[in-house]
């Protein structure tokens, strides 16, 4: 499970009861920044505990399903960026330069090939998937600077418009 849609339906439901992130952090036992970056899918690792103490307050559980056969194409994204290197982009890497904007270390020359062969399918499917776990209009903004950062060869900016 990626933490990203979990942080997303922890913001819904909170902004939903009109609970500030200040009171529901306070509520169960967490920073509010810890809140936050959960909330923004950047927090790298919770405890399930913690995770349940928010849930709680909120009025949510988790449960857990099979997963669904449909392509994903963060997987296919982070497959395609990592087809000619030694060290993969991971799918949380990926996801975290999505939302921030920030390519990882070592990891221009995935993004590139990622920009530059992936498909325009491929790419509008991933800043869909990944849009929906940040503030409108972010995933869009930052693949066109990464993009420019990397020298990608595509007009980026040309197939968002159509996206």
């Amino acid at each position: 499970m990626r933490l990203q849609p979990l942080g997303y339906e922890i913001r819904r439901a909170r902004t939903a009861l009109g609970i500030t992130q200040a009171r529901l952090a306070a509520q169960a036992r967490l920073s509010r920044t810890t809140l936050n970056q959960l909330e923004n899918g950047l927090f790298p690792d919770l405890g399930v505990k913690k995770v349940q103490a928010i849930l709680d307050r909120l009025g949510l559980a988790l449960s857990i399903q099979p997963a669904t056969d449909r392509a994903d194409p963060i997987r296919m994204a982070a497959t395609t960026a990592s087809v000619s290197y030694k060290s993969p982009l991971t799918e949380e890497e990926l996801i975290h330069a999505l939302i921030k904007g920030r390519i990882p270390q070592g990891k221009r020359p995935h993004f590139r090939t990622l920009l530059d062969e992936g498909s325009p399918t491929l790419l509008k499917g991933l800043v869909k998937e990944a849009g929906q776990w940040t503030k409108p209009g972010r995933v869009e903004k930052n693949i066109a600077k990464i993009s420019r950062e990397v020298g990608s060869t595509k007009r980026m900016e040309d197939w968002l418009k159509t996206a």
